[in-house]
């Protein structure tokens, strides 16, 4: 699809500087920027490449300032990478997307399927299915009884989802993802072997969240594994039984949340980011990659990093400590050893 400057300034409401004739039909990144293509720049580091970006149209920030000329036209905009978000997701919706029901799947007679629906070959949908309209579900995906998936929804190859998932309007879940597969639950015996508890819940998933490939999200041992709407977790993520992950939360990938922990509103965890079994952490936290959390975080909107997590101004002051501690052991075995000296003078 080819778009000119103007019409692009007009659908984000920006404002042109150079020719508003000019027309892309492609992407771009900046540094690589290539002729009848669009990027955008919103990081700063990357601001040295757009004086010899040969894109043909820039989106920047309304507060932009160059240091020299600039040969593309600019679109300036609010906020550039907010606006380059808009603008491809116009685009994607505009592509043709697959429909019907492909004779290679396996659909059960009870199974409710909606309008406009694509189901691929080697699909299997188990009975007491409902799927609502317009969703896509990918080659080789397990839907088992008695799941609800909303209108809307895209489910990628490989998605494996037990009974009684149900997954709201909007939803992204991309290949080899696991949803509803059986908690963690074992209860130790007098002999020192395990007793398996049943997984006798489910999980829900409330509308317009997106999850990562190879991602596993545990049924509850009791009542529900909650992921509330907007949510975006990353691939490579676990979460336990009974976890509540709060709205538009953010969880970066290898993050890994135990059993009946509450996520509260809008957090945002970095990679590799370890959550201890039945604790709450208070809305806005963010913590950094690889922090650990043994126990409840309650201040709501602080920024934690390191294990066990501290507040960040801590983790920093520690980390410079840390980070000398081969000298500052140096200098402790030098004066131990100057005192002993004295005790021997002083003694004798």
């Amino acid at each position: 699809m080819t778009f000119t400057a103007g019409q692009i300034a007009d659908f984000l409401r920006g404002k042109v500087e150079g020719d508003p004739n000019i027309s892309v039909n492609n992407f771009s990144k900046i540094e690589d920027g290539k002729p009848g293509t669009l990027t955008f720049l919103a990081n700063p580091k990357y601001t040295h490449y757009i004086y010899d970006c040969k894109a043909d149209v820039i989106l920047v920030n309304k507060d932009f300032v160059p240091e020299k000329p600039i040969k593309a036209t600019l679109i300036r905009v609010d906020n550039a990478y907010e606006a380059l978000a808009v603008l491809m997701n116009m685009v994607e919706k505009q592509k043709p997307r697959q429909s019907g029901v492909s004779s290679l799947a396996s659909v059960a007679e009870s199974a409710i399927i909606g309008n406009n629906v694509y189901i691929a070959p080697f699909v299997c949908i188990f009975s007491g299915v409902k799927i609502g309209d317009n969703v896509s579900i990918h080659g080789h995906v397990n839907i088992a009884e008695n799941c609800t998936i909303a209108d809307n929804v895209i489910i990628y190859p490989g998605v494996s989802i037990y009974k009684d998932t149900v997954i709201g309007k909007n939803c992204i879940i991309h290949s080899n993802v696991v949803i509803g597969s059986d908690g963690f639950g074992f209860a130790p015996t007098e002999d020192g072997t395990y007793q398996k508890i049943p997984q006798t819940g489910n999980v829900i998933i409330e509308d317009n969240v997106e999850i990562g490939a190879n991602t596993t999200i545990d049924r509850a041992t009791l009542g529900s594994t909650i992921i509330r709407k907007g949510v975006k977790i990353d691939n490579l993520v676990q979460i336990a039984h009974n976890v509540e992950v709060g709205e538009d939360s953010v969880i970066a990938s290898q993050t890994g949340i135990a059993g009946s922990s509450k996520i509260g509103k809008k957090v945002m965890f970095g990679g590799q980011v370890g959550i201890s079994g039945h604790v709450h952490i208070a809305d806005g936290t963010i913590l950094g990659a690889k922090a650990g959390v043994p126990s409840s975080i309650k201040a709501t909107g602080q920024i934690y990093s390191g294990y066990p997590a501290v507040p960040i101004n801590i983790f920093r002051r520690s980390y410079v400590v840390n980070k000398n501690l081969p000298e500052l052991h140096k200098t402790i075995i030098e004066l131990t050893n100057k005192v002993k000296e004295l005790e021997k003078k002083i003694i004798g």
